[in-house]
């Protein structure tokens, strides 16, 4: 079901212009990077819970199964840098080729899912508070989806949900493919129509265009820097690298199967290698002239991640950013960003 875009009125679309997309979507939204994760260990159903609070639109699970294909919530597949696996599981350790690239750890698809529930989260960032380590689980995505249910009731207001799925031709090459059971968990959390507060992302290709054939809910492309490739593509030697994806003619392209692109924040606001900020690219304005939502990542609190000229004041990045016409973020701090809103 390719989205055409159909044209019913003639609509001049600046940097400054904010593009809604249908379904009451808050402009510009906020979305929980792996729920408050800058507070939280991430993706535990307590940094969504955090960031629901702070007031994030979105919270944002990324999606891995298990041996047994439940979906649950890391954000990728191997599980030591974010849980207590190498303590309770060492005899687990082994080997992987991921995307291309020999790992060696825990790996989510050699447990069960109730292998899975023994374990307890763990602060990604040592800079980061390591306080509640081992306090919390891992969640699957049906316990995600009820988190967000129950919290939209509690609060009176929508919460959104925003998957994304990691290294989904590894997955599909093991036979534990993403998509489909991510589709049969929002169909039973009855997130199904292009209205609903769903956006499903991928840094991949082949699967995002698989999906826009399988659900109406939105899709957004995600974008790395350079030339760097989607593994999918690096894998059918297509040469379709990032790079090529920003381009007028790769944009086009992207706008036959999304309805948004999600890039790096460098890709809007290059900096240099001490981060000193070179003026903005017109990425924003380009893709709006296609319909594309753009919502960017990752925003972080701390002065190492900031922007040079706003090392000590993240709310004057965020500021920034809204300015060129920013349709959302990806941020650990939702709080920040939600007071930095215009």
């Amino acid at each position: 079901m390719i989205r055409f875009l159909v044209v019913v009125a003639i609509v001049i679309f600046s940097s400054n212009t904010p593009l809604r997309a249908e379904g009451a979507l808050p402009w510009p939204l906020v979305i929980g990077h792996r729920g408050a994760s800058g507070l939280m260990p991430e993706h535990t159903l307590e940094a969504y819970t955090l960031a629901i609070e702070q007031g994030a639109h979105f919270i944002e699970p990324d999606l891995v199964s298990t041996r047994d294909g439940v979906l649950i919530a890391r954000h990728e597949n191997e599980l030591s840098d974010t849980t207590d696996v190498a303590d309770k599981f060492p005899e687990r350790k082994t080997t992987r080729f991921i995307d291309g690239r020999e790992m060696t750890g825990w790996f989510v698809e050699d447990f069960t899912i109730q292998e899975i529930r023994t374990l307890r989260a763990t602060q990604r960032l040592a800079f980061r508070d390591q306080s509640k380590n081992g306090k919390f689980g891992i969640p699957t995505f049906d316990e995600v989806l009820a988190l967000i249910q129950r919290e939209s009731v509690v609060r009176g207001r929508k919460i959104g949900v925003y998957p994304e799925t990691k290294h989904p031709t590894y997955h599909q090459s093991i036979g534990l493919a993403l998509e489909e059971p991510m589709l049969e968990a929002l169909g039973r959390a009855r997130l199904t129509r292009r209205s609903d507060w769903v956006f499903i992302q991928s840094f991949e290709v082949d699967n995002l265009r698989a999906l826009n054939e399988m659900t109406d809910v939105r899709i957004v492309q995600l974008l790395g820097f350079g030339v760097e490739a989607p593994f999918d593509q690096e894998v059918r030697g297509t040469r379709l690298t990032y790079e090529k994806m920003i381009t007028n003619v790769g944009l086009s392209e992207i706008a036959t199967y999304a309805d948004g692109i999600g890039p790096w924040k460098v890709l809007i606001l290059p900096r240099d290698r001490e981060g000193n900020p070179f003026p903005a690219t017109d990425l924003i304005s380009r893709a709006h002239k296609l319909g594309l939502l753009v919502h960017a990542y990752t925003y972080r609190d701390e002065a190492r991640y900031l922007i040079k000229p706003y090392k000590n004041d993240p709310m004057a990045e965020y500021q920034r950013f809204f300015s060129l016409g920013l349709d959302g973020v990806f941020t650990d701090f939702p709080y920040t960003a939600v007071r930095a809103l215009p």
